[in-house]
């Protein structure tokens, strides 16, 4: 059976040493954060991870969801009395408004609590997340009653909520939804038609379940500008908040899927079903993009979180495999093998998911206060500077961390040899796990389009060139400091091969739009090569000044400054790669008749 063990120590490590985050005091919420309140809630987070989601995790995938001829569905044994029991600790509302029953901390918080409930058991962890992306979303563009009636519940884990974009015909083209919206005299809206892929969509751990649903109202424009947000409760709520009808929405069944098997993704069949207009007509778009990008976040760190927690048990069963001697002298003479940790190889395994893993951490935190800053800041500079910053980051997180995060769980499997393959060893659970973490809020192809085609060129550039300008900040600051070198040396090559890339998009990229599709991918990965590269300078910086201080764990330093040489010298390079590619254009991959595939 796989083990987990929350990353406390790293993450106070990046929040107080790295990124100070005593110096965000002024802002709300940041105030009730002290470095000891954040410790104890980090600790007591650990725990619940720990000992109540990961023993559930290995029963979700044997286990899956049942659904019944009613339409219900039952979670897997153990999921209804672990979500009462996150939901009554008040996990869900951390970072949510206090004037719903939230607790008001920072979101940065929340996204490292993120991180340990998804490697504990990310399948239970999307009722939650789901839970909160929806609330935020009718936090921001619901209507004080819709607010009043929906968020207290759902803040309290006693309401569930959910997102339901796609159809059957329709994914990522949007504009093709087919589902209607018709008026009703009350302001009301009948809703019809068929979502697919619906996760956490039916199950039987809280009492309601909260739908937001894109919709074309009646008569509305085609494409994505008809397209309307609507709230749709599983159980109507009557005006005193009890719970009435049963409203037109039912499972019509559950897809039986790669991984995730813990979590209900529903088929959701809405006939004539009562809905409310959340925001504006034909806006909808707006309204549910703010969930969204709060997913994409949540989706990110489950990239992190089954590369953090493959890492775990590939590097115990290393250190407790005896396979072979070792290439350069026998290290165990006592034993009849030396463990396989003294193979290069598997070496170059571990000490790739590690270096990824830190380093991703580290950007996930760093990008979580830049969120907390464009949401709490009465800075309009640094409200702007952040907001920037995180439009520009929001699909490279998604993309490199989930790309990364399967890769990782490859690797780690690897580790294993054939155990691996093995179910009870838990780690082709992750490999399975993480693949649709590539796929849905938006696959990482779009992802890429995404950054290239509208965040690169947003404001005339504004947020790439605030980007290159910090890390040139930072490499000026510390040119005398030799020590550094090593880290910050490689970061301004790859910084420079970035810049190429970005140039060559604005030579060759307008003109001819598919050479911006054709290196978008390689771009989104080179970006983040460089982002991940810059966590790692900074890391290294506190490491070296905590060591010549005589401050902290010298050898726990001694394998961060490790960890970021190996990633400076074997990882960071390939950027040249990219930028190769990116450059070679698009004419051969367009070059193929349609036909000869």
């Amino acid at each position: 059976m796989p083990t987990y063990k929350a990353p406390v120590d790293d993450v106070l490590f990046l929040l107080k040493d790295v990124f100070k985050v005593e110096r965000y005091s002024n802002l709300p919420g940041f105030s009730d954060a002290s470095p000891d309140v954040i410790e104890a809630i980090l600790g007591e987070g650990a725990k619940v991870c720990e000992e109540l989601l990961a023993p559930l995790n290995r029963v979700g995938d044997l286990d899956g969801c049942t659904r019944h001829d009613d339409g219900s569905v039952t979670t897997p044994q153990g999921f209804k009395e672990a979500y009462q029991a996150f939901a009554a600790g008040g996990w869900m509302g951390l970072a949510a408004n206090p004037e719903y029953g939230g607790q008001g901390l920072p979101y940065t918080l929340a996204a490292a609590m993120n991180e340990f409930s998804s490697a504990a058991n990310m399948a239970f962890s999307m009722y939650p997340g789901l839970t909160m992306g929806a609330a935020a979303a009718l936090a921001v563009h619901g209507s004080d009653e819709q607010k009043k009636t929906y968020l207290p519940q759902m803040i309290a884990g006693t309401w569930t909520g959910t997102m339901n974009l796609t159809e059957p015909h329709c994914g990522t083209d949007l504009g093709l939804i087919k589902t209607k919206a018709a008026p009703q005299a009350d302001g009301s809206y009948k809703i019809s038609g068929t979502k697919i892929f619906i996760s956490a969509g039916e199950h039987d751990m809280a009492d309601n379940i909260i739908h937001l649903v894109l919709a074309r109202i009646d008569g509305a424009p085609d494409g994505v500008k008809g397209i309307s947000l609507f709230v749709v409760p599983k159980f109507l709520v009557d005006a005193d908040g009890s719970l009435g009808a049963r409203n037109g929405v039912t499972c019509g069944s559950i897809e039986h899927k790669m991984g995730i098997h813990g979590n209900s993704t529903c088929v959701l069949n809405y006939d004539g079903a009562t809905g409310w207009l959340v925001g504006e007509a034909n806006r909808g778009l707006n309204a549910m993009f703010v969930m969204m990008n709060e997913a994409r976040l949540g989706v990110a760190i489950q990239g992190l979180a089954q590369s953090e927690v493959a890492y775990q048990n590939a590097a115990a069963y290393a250190k407790d495999r005896l396979q072979g001697r070792s290439i350069s002298g026998v290290k165990s003479p006592e034993l009849p093998a030396d463990s396989i940790l003294v193979h290069p190889d598997v070496r170059r395994n571990l000490m790739s998911i590690r270096a990824f893993n830190e380093a991703a951490r580290a950007l996930v935190l760093w990008t979580a206060l830049k969120s907390d800053v464009a949401h709490r800041s009465e800075d309009k500079a640094a409200l702007q500077a952040a907001d920037d910053l995180l439009g520009l980051m929001t699909p490279v997180l998604k993309g490199v961390l989930t790309d990364g995060g399967f890769e990782n769980a490859v690797k780690a499997q690897q580790v294993f040899g054939g155990h691996g393959y093995i179910a009870e060893w838990g780690m082709e659970q992750f490999v399975r796990d993480a693949r649709i973490a590539m796929i849905y809020e938006g696959a990482n192809g779009i992802q890429a389009l995404d950054l290239v085609g509208r965040k690169l060129p947003r404001d005339g550039g504004r947020a790439i060139m605030a980007f290159f300008g910090e890390l040139q900040a930072f490499a000026k600051e510390h040119e005398a400091n030799a020590d550094l070198q090593p880290y910050v040396k490689p970061l301004l090559a790859a910084l420079g091969h970035l810049q190429q890339a970005t140039m060559w998009f604005m030579q060759n990229g307008m003109a001819k739009p598919d050479n911006a599709g054709a290196g978008s991918h390689d771009y989104m990965h080179l970006l983040g090569l460089v982002a991940l590269g810059y966590m790692w300078a900074q890391m290294a910086k506190v490491a070296l000044e905590k060591k010549g201080a005589g401050e902290g764990d010298a050898a726990r330093m001694d394998a961060k400054l490790i960890t970021g040489r190996f990633f400076m010298e074997r990882m960071l390079p390939e950027t040249g790669a990219h930028l190769a590619r990116i450059s070679s254009g698009a004419e051969t991959m367009m070059a193929m008749p349609a036909d000869a595939f």
